[in-house]
């Protein structure tokens, strides 16, 4: 079935192994996973962004040893 797209499209950016994909697709799936740890407010991204953040904890212990697998996706 056709994807049918009403309005703006804004693509800033796509590098490394970033996908910008229009229209039908069966199945995406991950090439690789990363992990990061940033505080309130660090991750986002927008044109018109304002963020007040008082306190900002971080909690950076990971006990499991694997998050998420994508060897069977290359």
């Amino acid at each position: 079935m056709p994807a049918i797209v009403i309005g703006g499209i804004k693509v800033t950016n796509v590098s490394g192994n970033g996908t910008v994909n229009m229209g039908d697709v069966l199945q995406i799936a991950p090439k690789s996973t990363a992990k990061t740890n940033s505080g309130a407010g660090g991750g986002n991204t927008g044109d018109f962004l304002q963020t007040n953040t008082f306190c900002s904890v971080t909690n950076t212990v990971d006990p499991d040893v694997f998050d998420a697998g994508a060897k069977g996706n290359n």
